[in-house]
């Protein structure tokens, strides 16, 4: 099964023009900070835009087919495991840490985040916030947001297109602007803010902050993974692929189609291909699919062989 899915866009206030400018988005939205490229959350689920499902959201899909096309892997989640997002800040996003899933789960009643992000393109000087530049305790974490001091000791990170950070639950972090990103995270919206820039909401009022929350589940040191993605790349016949990350939760690659790529949809788990560039088709079985920068593509588990053919790059994800 190969669907092609519709984003669900986010006007958050910090956000630009570029995810319509470049990726040529439809949308009445003036601002548009995100697009949820692969998404079953109530907050924003995908549209099937093709075939027998046109219309049909995706977790009507997983209803309706069964958990088995989500693969062995994905079936064994409690919910839809994975949210994939396009992300432009033209402005900083707030300071913020998201609970791992034991707290998570008690707290909010959903998963906790785990998510990583890959640098698309950026702004020269861009940076953005990565844990802390040295250990501190959770005493004085909180001393430095009652003074507003902790900004003093965060890890500010300059970044580059192709750069990848793997953002751990319970990481300090911030997006800042100028920055154009995919984000592969667990399937899950919660985020608790410390630090917002003195900035006003919708409402005219202050965006709430979540600062005993934070504290709870930050974890107050210096990252210990490195800015770049975890293989290096390799290069095939028509194509060459770069390991961003694997761990329990997900795996990404990104793949540059210089002719055609072929992959294979197994029983272990659907496929996520996001066109972060380029043009070409898509094809599994007798279906066949443009595909152009800023589509989205879900493949259920044993769907088999499928190709992407033109010039294009693209970001596969796995659970």
């Amino acid at each position: 099964m190969l669907l092609q899915l519709q984003p669900a866009f986010k006007d958050y206030l910090w956000g630009g023009q570029r995810l319509k400018t470049d990726f040529g988005f439809d949308t009445l939205l003036d601002v548009v900070a995100e697009g949820w490229m692969l998404s079953c959350h109530k907050d924003g689920e995908n549209i099937v835009l093709n075939g027998a499902f046109q219309g049909k959201t995706l977790s009507e899909v997983i209803e309706s087919a069964g958990k088995s096309i989500l693969g062995v892997r994905g079936a064994s989640f409690d919910f839809f495991p994975i949210l994939i997002k396009l992300i432009d800040a033209k402005q900083n996003l707030s300071v913020q840490v998201h609970p791992n899933d034991d707290y998570a789960m008690r707290v909010e009643g959903e998963y906790g985040k785990t998510e990583c992000w890959y640098i698309l393109d950026c702004d020269e000087g861009a940076e953005l916030i990565y844990g802390f530049k040295k250990p501190i305790s959770k005493e004085e974490f909180r001393a430095r947001i009652r003074d507003n001091t902790f900004l003093e000791v965060v890890n500010r990170v300059k970044v580059h297109k192709g750069d990848f950070f793997f953002i751990e639950a319970g990481t300090l972090h911030a997006i800042g602007g100028g920055i154009l990103l995919a984000e592969i995270q667990q399937n899950s919206n919660t985020t608790y803010r410390v630090y917002d820039y003195g900035r006003l909401g919708a409402d005219g009022k202050p965006r709430p902050l979540h600062t005993e929350k934070a504290i709870d589940v930050t974890n107050c040191t210096p990252p210990t993974r490195p800015k770049r993605p975890e293989g290096e790349r390799v290069q095939k016949d028509g194509w060459s692929t770069q390991k961003l990350t694997a761990c329990d939760l997900f795996s990404v690659t990104s793949i540059a189609v210089e002719s055609v790529y072929v992959g294979v949809a197994d029983a272990d788990s659907f496929v996520s291909i996001l066109v972060t560039d380029g043009s070409g088709t898509i094809t599994c079985g007798d279906e066949c699919l443009p595909a152009k920068k800023g589509d989205s593509f879900f493949l259920s588990a044993n769907s088999g062989a499928f190709s992407v053919e033109g010039a294009l790059e693209l970001i596969e994800t796995r659970v």
